[in-house]
């Protein structure tokens, strides 16, 4: 029997084989088109096939999941890990039978989130995820700001052109829908062209709230994103030891090693010096 280092060293390179996560990759796309061609018509003896197949890819998840916390060799180092953490709790949920009972319907609604560990498995993924989670706080304060500015438009809209159609502009509520559809440009001129026939100014309206909302805030979106996707990069890069980050972050480290064994070489210098001018100076006082 081998022993439990051995064992563990053994299920760690199995992890980490190349080989093995393109088959767990392979798995997963497999468990999803399944999934959504169970959504048609098939005959029975076809959906007999995928519920065996279900049943197999359930399991192999079952195994896949034991190696990696038997690679890990620690419960509490393996659920320190948020994506081993949500690769558990999916696959602990696909567990769930989808017989015909009470737990079908959420049986089945809980393996599509299978194909979400595609997400934990491609690092990639992963960056963006994290870069989405970490944009979120600041993506916040400007959803806050773009809805006051909605709020503010609805409210102009639905007082000067309830009047003109009181489907659109009926109250706040029903305004701002119709601001979310000319921030997001279908058929907007139609909606403008029409108030325009009783206001011909409003398209100042239409193209001051086009050009706060889908030029600035938008862009101001996108550029949260990037500059936290930017960032994802640079701390994966400097995990892995690779790219420009990394060199930058290698020659900064040497450069303050260098720095420090120079004031050592300074200091021991100078004490040398010290030692020097001292034994002269009590050679000089000694008597005659």
């Amino acid at each position: 029997m081998l022993p439990v280092p051995m064992l563990q060293r053994r299920f760690a390179a199995l992890k980490d084989n190349k080989l093995f996560e393109t088959f767990v990759i392979v798995v997963i796309v497999v468990s999803a088109l399944v999934i959504g061609a169970s959504t048609y018509d098939v005959a029975p003896g076809v959906l007999s096939v995928f519920n065996v197949l279900d049943v197999a890819v359930t399991l192999f998840f079952l195994a896949e999941i034991t190696v990696r916390l038997l690679a890990e060799g620690s419960l509490k180092r393996f659920f320190s890990q948020p994506w081993n953490l949500f690769d558990f709790i999916i696959v602990v949920a696909s567990l769930i039978p989808v017989e015909e009972s009470q737990m079908a319907l959420l049986g089945r609604l809980l393996r599509i989130f299978r194909v979400l560990r595609l997400v934990s498995i491609i690092p990639e993924l992963r960056v963006l995820l994290n870069a989405f989670v970490q944009a979120l706080p600041r993506m916040g304060y400007v959803s806050l700001l773009m809805f006051i500015i909605f709020y503010i438009y609805a409210a102009v809209g639905s007082i000067l052109f309830q009047g003109v159609n009181e489907t659109l502009w009926g109250n706040i509520s029903v305004a701002m829908l119709t601001l979310f559809r000319v921030a997001t440009f279908e058929d907007w001129t139609d909606v403008m062209y029409e108030t325009m026939d009783v206001y011909p100014l409003s398209w100042a309206y239409y193209l001051s709230f086009i050009f706060v909302i889908a030029f600035i805030f938008l862009n101001m979106m996108i550029g949260i994103v990037l500059e936290t996707l930017q960032k994802e990069h640079e701390r994966l890069d400097l995990e892995e030891g690779s790219g420009e980050v990394a060199e930058v972050h290698w020659i900064r480290e040497h450069t303050e090693a260098m720095e420090q064994r120079l004031e050592r070489i300074e200091r021991l210098l100078l004490a040398e010096r010290r030692a020097g001018d001292s034994h002269r100076r009590d050679r000089n006082s000694g008597p005659e």
